[in-house]
């Protein structure tokens, strides 16, 4: 499974440096997840590291 960024994102950006897999990125409007390359932290940290950085609770399990 993967994380994904909802239509709550305001882009500010925190999430990107969270990631120790650079699975984020800036998207045309929003952030987004590479499905492909999120594992939600697994093997880096107990829970996902974007979720508890993200101001608008815009990063859900996808």
């Amino acid at each position: 499974m993967a994380m994904k960024i909802t239509d709550a994102c305001i882009s500010c950006g925190s999430c990107e440096p969270e990631c120790p897999v650079q699975a984020i990125s800036e998207g045309d409007e929003i952030y987004v997840i590479d499905p492909e390359v999120c594992v939600e932290c697994k093997g880096y940290f107990d829970e996902p590291q974007c979720v508890g950085v993200c101001p608008s609770d815009a990063i859900i399990k996808a």
